[in-house]
């Protein structure tokens, strides 16, 4: 096992994702200024909802998200060139991560994947050939790394992939309700007609999970692989066309490199990159892989089944849903409002979303417990600067894929002066049983 993970194979595969995934982050930070993202997630807003104890992770005043998301552009490409590709890598990470815990108001998973990725690059020799830094100093240059380096790009992948199967079966994916009402809100046209017939809605549905579930194992198999490829291109790129989720799509498909004979991809994308005569057994990155690269793998493997030991459903309470690749899987609809009373007197006391919100914000935090409770710690921190100690309940209708409205939220607790629980249920999220009772 240990030969086979130390093995000399051609870093082919390693370099051309490198250059890959550099362009699609330039893409990515480059994109989000050109379509507004940026605009409508940190120059419109007065604040941004972080993620929760990072509340002083806010965007940086005036224009100073578009320098931000420059600045990371700039890196992305300097990663693809490989010129001081840890530097480079490192500060893009940083930053990015900075992007991810600064506001949930856009919520992907794919915005946590890119952070993923991007650690794992870091301790991954991507640098070694086809690259600025190899071109300066060519004692750095190499053909060859340890085959455990593709490994933990494919177990990653595998992991996403399995967790994204596991999570779609749940009533409203089975019967096809979620991907109708999708199909239903991003398509026009001729296609529409078709999108919302019940034979297409429930393959979209059942392709959905054969594809996740199968994708990984029929790309490790030889005589599966390139169908594999060719249904990768399909199902990805009609989600580009029809979901519009940047990069992503795109982002997946260039992990297929790992999955070919590294000789293969050399001789594809570096026709000019000597060959290996004989590849020997190696010692690199022994310590990374089994210090850093196996604890890692462990926390991923156990943070998207956290949900399991909270009370509840997450897909009602949304309590473990994040880092868990619950992705593309449901839609919650609905709407808050909150009562604002002075404590000194039992007054209620005027207050308006819009006042504070965008609308966008107010959509998303409409539905989702921690960014209402976010948002009453908001409030009470708005009316301490006037000197004044209130309580503030909110009024809370949810519904999943389209049903009827419940109320989400106990609306006789005073959420300012209730408490997060960052691992377990908050008992001011209501639970209902199967008829639709409130559970005590």
């Amino acid at each position: 096992m240990k030969n086979r993970l130390f093995a000399e194979i051609d870093n082919a595969p390693l370099v051309i994702f490198r250059i890959f995934f550099g362009f699609l982050l330039a893409c990515e930070t480059y994109g989000a200024i050109l379509t507004g993202w940026v605009k409508s997630n940190f120059i419109d807003p007065e604040f941004t909802f972080s993620h929760i104890g990072m509340d002083w992770l806010q965007p940086l005043p005036g224009n100073g998200m578009y320098y931000y998301f420059i600045a990371m552009g700039t890196l992305g490409l300097l990663v693809m060139l490989g010129y001081k590709y840890r530097l480079s890598l490192g500060l893009f990470t940083l930053l990015w991560t900075g992007v991810y815990f600064m506001q949930k108001t856009s919520y992907n998973n794919h915005y946590y994947l890119l952070v993923l990725i991007c650690l794992i690059m870091l301790f991954l020799p991507a640098h070694r050939y086809a690259s600025l830094d190899a071109k300066q100093n060519p004692a750095l240059k190499k053909l060859t790394m340890p085959a455990w380096c593709s490994l933990v790009m494919i177990v990653q992948v595998a992991i996403v992939y399995f967790y994204a199967t596991i999570a779609k079966f749940y009533p409203g994916w089975l019967t096809g309700t979620f991907t109708k009402n999708l199909l239903d809100a991003s398509t026009s046209g001729f296609f529409h007609e078709i999108a919302i017939k019940k034979w297409f809605y429930l393959f979209i549905a059942y392709a959905g999970i054969a594809f996740d579930l199968l994708v990984v194992p029929l790309l490790l198999y030889k005589r599966t692989r390139t169908w594999a490829l060719v249904a990768s291109l399909i199902f990805h790129i009609f989600n580009s066309i029809t979901l519009e989720i940047g990069i992503f799509p795109y982002f997946a498909l260039s992990f297929a490199v790992f999955f070919y004979p590294p000789e293969m991809m050399r001789k594809i994308f570096f026709r000019k990159k000597p060959a290996v005569e004989s590849y020997g057994v190696t010692t690199e990155g022994k310590n990374i892989l089994w210090y850093f690269f196996v604890p890692y793998m462990i926390i991923q493997l156990l943070l998207p089944i956290r949900h399991h030991f909270i009370k509840g459903d997450v897909l009602w309470t949304e309590e473990g849903h994040r880092l868990s690749w619950r992705m593309m899987l449901r839609s919650r609809s609905g709407f808050t409002t909150f009562r604002v009373v002075n404590k000194a007197n039992n007054e209620q006391l005027p207050y308006r979303l819009a006042d504070d919100l965008t609308q966008k914000q107010i959509n998303s935090m409409d539905t989702k417990p921690d960014m209402i409770w976010q948002m009453a710690q908001r409030i009470k921190q708005k009316y301490k600067k006037q000197g004044i100690n209130v309580a503030v309940y909110a009024n809370t209708k949810a519904g999943i894929n389209g049903e009827r409205y419940k109320t989400l939220i106990d609306p006789e607790t005073d959420l300012a002066a209730a408490e997060w629980d960052y691992f377990f249920h908050c008992d001011w999220v209501l639970l209902y049983d199967e008829e639709g009772n409130v559970i005590q």
